[in-house]
């Protein structure tokens, strides 16, 4: 067997001298994929390349339209835009407040759209340009450079979040004034 044979996973491995596969490569064969995921195949190759850009655009488009339409900010409880979880439980989840900071960002008020979801209003800004950069990429093959998010940061931005959501739902002051 060949290097040009080997499977792109296999043949991109350093190796020390001739790339030889292990001896268990021979008997392995690729399970075939079921029918859904052959349709999905078949969609995709057939579909433009502005295809998945545009379908991105479009459910963000409707979001930040139902958005602007609902008006969250002075909704009522059980009022649609209306978070389940806090509608049940009375606890506050670790989104609450995203849509209400989206309505506010949307109207220009930074310090109000702050108070009801600060780590939304900070990640806003990185999420917009790593869709325009991947878009960009795709449609108009811009070299724009990418972020480059580590599993450090990662796990700090989850662990904050994390915390965050604890200390909004404790019921005695400072943290009173992280409740929205």
């Amino acid at each position: 067997m060949s290097v040009a044979e080997l499977p792109s996973w296999l043949a991109d491995q350093p190796v020390q001298g001739p790339a030889v596969p292990p001896e268990w490569f021979q008997y392995y064969q690729r399970p075939e994929p079921d029918r859904i995921t052959r349709l999905v195949n078949r969609v995709a190759s057939r579909s433009p390349i502005w295809l998945a850009p545009f379908a991105v655009l479009a459910c963000a488009g409707a979001a930040v339209g139902y958005t602007m339409i609902s008006d969250p900010a002075t909704a009522e409880a059980g009022e649609p835009p209306s978070c389940l979880l806090k509608y049940l439980t009375g606890f506050v989840c670790p989104g609450c407040g995203g849509t209400r900071a989206a309505w506010f960002l949307l109207h220009g008020d930074l310090p109000a759209a702050a108070r009801h979801h600060l780590l939304f209003v900070f990640v806003v800004p990185f999420l917009i340009y790593l869709y325009v950069a991947w878009a960009g990429r795709k449609v108009f093959r811009w070299k724009l450079p990418e972020l480059s998010i580590s599993p450090a940061v990662m796990i700090t931005f989850m662990s904050v979040w994390g915390v965050w959501s604890i200390l909004r739902n404790l019921p005695w002051a400072p943290f009173t004034a992280f409740y929205v």
